[in-house]
């Protein structure tokens, strides 16, 4: 589809720009740069480096002796992966601001504050991160050049905003919020990267941490102009069925739209609703195809659903699935199956974040035991566990300059993280270095041109070598 074709073309044709000479404001408004800063080529401008969430960046220099390069103190925690766009950085907060970051000194370009974050749950509500902002990887467009997050802003509303990648002014605001009485915003949060497919810009949506209040998980596009009408698509269950997986939607060649849809409200004994699947949309936001494994209902009953990661695209036509009962599920794309259609299954590890893939290489994120590297074969109906990871790297993982990356993070955030890089043959640790600033749930990181990029609790770090 259209959209797809123009960030994939920029992909490919992406260099390495010329640094900008920057300032290091943090003013409020937007703070243009001082020299050349281009935005026009895109080294990993979404979530997972493209359209199809891959994880991997190619044609790095193999990786050398990690160090870190710069840390940079921004107004809250970065969620997201960082975007690197020309010779920028891309990093939104929690504290609803967008940054520009100069790649090789960490210094402030510009920055945009577009709102007031969510202080503290709702009423009787709950959650894990406050205040709570921007938590979804911004995603960019080459065409436009422009840089479009979702913030959660004072009201528990959710503001679609695109900023000018050069000069960071704001030139787009929209609500996306479309309220019933079983999908209230205020239980509502985007956690997932923002898609662009068609002309159009796609958020996912799913609930508090804890399933508090009135949501459905459901999918919302904005035309990239921001004028016209919305589209949406809501889990079919009647409350739940949260679409929170951190990679957000991932396209497939035809342009449709991928997600993994976490617990519904229909349990043993009743109808199935939609839950707890791999679904397929078309850029309409239709549902086209789905899968669901036949314990969908036990699932359900015990918080054992697919929704913790993205589905992958895998060679030979291939879908991968593995969410918290930790089952890996194989797929054909052309033919999901519907509930317990799938070519394989097997038992592995309770994956949590975004999941890499290789060509039949799949590394998915375990929360215990190490990253699990997966090889699957939808001919021979096979799945292969080649080897495990570090136990503690329970970061979602990427791909580039031979070798594995994965992070550490610990959920109180009161320790340091660790970057792993990893033999992708072994999976034997090649080098590690602490992150003092600390890292957050489901951590993962950019790659591009020697230098790795990691969100952190107070802003963003540079590490050289990789």
């Amino acid at each position: 589809m259209p959209g797809v074709t123009v960030i994939r073309a920029a992909m490919l044709a992406a260099t390495v720009l010329a640094v900008a000479a920057c300032t290091s404001s943090s003013s409020s408004a937007p703070v243009p740069a001082t020299g050349t800063a281009s935005a026009t080529g895109a080294n990993w401008p979404e979530y997972g480096a493209n359209p199809a969430r891959t994880g991997v960046a190619a044609g790095l220099a193999p990786a050398g002796q990690l160090s870190t390069a710069w840390s940079a103190q921004l107004d809250g925690a970065v969620y997201g992966q960082p975007l690197v766009v020309g010779g920028e950085v891309i990093a939104a907060t929690e504290n609803d601001s967008v940054y520009a970051l100069d790649r090789v000194s960490g210094k402030v370009v510009w920055r945009a504050h577009v709102g007031t974050p969510v202080p503290q749950p709702p009423p009787n509500g709950c959650g894990n991160i406050f205040p709570l902002g921007i938590t979804g990887t911004p995603v960019y467009d080459p065409a436009g050049r422009r840089v479009y997050a979702v913030a959660e802003v004072t009201g528990y509303r959710h503001l679609l905003v695109a900023v000018n990648a050069a000069t960071g002014a704001v030139t787009l605001r929209r609500y996306l919020d479309q309220p019933t009485a079983a999908n209230q915003p205020a239980f509502n949060q985007q956690r997932p990267g923002l898609a662009i497919d068609n002309g159009r810009v796609y958020a996912t949506f799913g609930g508090l941490s804890g399933d508090c209040g009135p949501y459905q998980g459901s999918v919302v596009s904005a035309p990239l102009a921001g004028d016209g009408p919305l589209t949406s698509w809501r889990t079919p269950t009647s409350r739940e069925g949260a679409i929170w997986a951190p990679g957000g939607p991932v396209a497939g060649p035809n342009g449709n739209l991928w997600v993994s849809i976490g617990n519904g409200a229909a349990g043993a004994g009743q109808p199935y609703d939609g839950s707890d699947s791999v679904t397929e949309l078309t850029p309409g936001l239709q549902r086209a195809a789905f899968f669901a494994p036949v314990t969908w209902a036990d699932d359900n009953d015990n918080d054992l659903d697919l929704g913790s990661t993205q589905p992958v695209l895998a060679a030979g036509n291939a879908v991968f699935i593995m969410g918290k009962r930790g089952v890996g599920y194989l797929l054909n794309a052309a033919r999901p199956g519907g509930i317990g259609g799938e070519l394989a299954q097997r038992s592995i590890c309770a994956a949590f974040g975004a999941a890499a893939v290789s060509g039949p290489v799949i590394y998915e994120p375990c929360r215990s035991g190490g990253l699990a590297a997966i090889r699957v074969d939808p001919a021979a109906k096979t799945i292969s566990v080649l080897w495990r990871g570090p136990a503690s790297g329970n970061g979602s993982p990427v791909v580039g300059g031979g070798a594995v990356w994965v992070t550490a993070y610990n959920d109180s955030g009161a320790a340091p993280g660790t970057l792993y890089a990893l033999n992708p043959a072994t999976g034997a640790v090649s080098q590690q270095l602490t992150i003092a600033q600390g890292l957050p749930h489901f951590s993962s990181l950019s790659l591009s041109g020697g230098t790795a990029f990691l969100g952190t609790l107070s802003g963003v770090t540079a590490v050289n070598g990789a």
